[in-house]
């Protein structure tokens, strides 16, 4: 299914050590870019995050935001009451045996490893944090689908048109080529020394093989078979349908070259106008 570019999901979760909260927006980008934010606690998974989004996404500026809020009444804090006993021992002692020393409960505190940081266990954190990506990663790519598919919605009716406009074109070609054969035809009488007819015919023939617009209008209705097909794929199509586009482009500026007639001149205006509408459209496309 065809994605945009650009959407935005968010999600939290609730854990031991308590909630987690994850951001994903994405805007246009030639390829993918990540920005990882996290706080100090997540930022060691940077590199699972960074794998995660790549195996889904493959093009878009994404940014990504990851926090940790602790619960609230939840200690952050744990005291080794064995070690702190051990040291009130210590201290008791040293006392008695130097009656002018004084040790202080905060003294005790501030020794090495007496209080450490409830710190979760990493990969029990790891796995909490890839759930709440999924997630978050799995609603992203649902908002990308959803606005994919408006995107293809427009797109299909400028192609629409874009099929319209080349029928018109082949319709109005026969009348075309009959008047400037007569054109040619009368210009070729009015002058005073008559002209070989075999020459007058050679030069009609060259004058409207220049006019013939077949292989082109062919091209078009090749372009917008293909364009459909495009839209029908499962996988990522954004550079494809640029490459198809600037084919698209191609037709219509040798259409506007060739064309000797105001109608055919309007349509391949209105055919520019409708591809780079498409274009624009395209820019936003995965």
């Amino acid at each position: 299914m065809i994605r945009s570019m650009t959407a935005y999901a968010s999600g939290e979760r609730a854990t031991p050590w308590g909630t987690l909260a994850c951001e994903l927006r994405a805007v246009n980008h030639r390829f993918l870019e990540i920005g990882v934010r996290a706080s100090d606690e997540l930022r060691a998974l940077e590199p699972q995050l960074r794998e995660r989004i790549s195996a889904r996404v493959s093009r878009g500026k994404v940014d990504v935001s990851l926090r940790l809020r602790p619960a609230e009444g939840v200690a952050t804090l744990h005291v080794d009451q064995a070690l702190l006993s051990q040291l009130s021992e210590l201290a008791v002692d040293a006392a008695a045996r130097f009656p002018g020393l004084h040790t202080q409960f905060v003294d005790l505190l501030q020794f090495p490893g007496v209080l450490r940081s409830a710190a979760p266990e990493p990969s029990a954190l790891q796995a909490e944090v890839l759930a709440l990506l999924d997630e978050v990663l799995a609603a992203f790519i649902a908002a990308r689908e959803r606005e994919g598919a408006k995107l293809v919605a427009a797109m299909l009716e400028r192609v629409d048109g874009v099929e319209r406009v080349a029928a018109e074109v082949r319709g109005l070609v026969p009348a075309i080529r009959e008047g400037q054969r007569a054109k040619l035809e009368a210009r070729l009488s009015e002058l005073a020394q008559a002209a070989d007819p075999g020459r007058v015919e050679q030069e009609l023939v060259l004058s409207l093989q220049k006019l013939d617009v077949d292989e082109e209008l062919d091209r078009l209705g090749s372009h917008v078979d293909e364009i459909r097909h495009v839209f029908a794929q499962q996988e990522p199509v954004g550079r494809r349908l640029d490459f198809l586009l600037q084919e698209f482009n191609r037709e219509a500026n040798t259409l506007g070259s060739k064309s000797v007639d105001r109608r055919t001149t309007q349509a391949a205006v209105e055919l520019k106008v409708l591809i780079d509408q498409i274009r624009e459209q395209v820019q936003n496309i995965e």
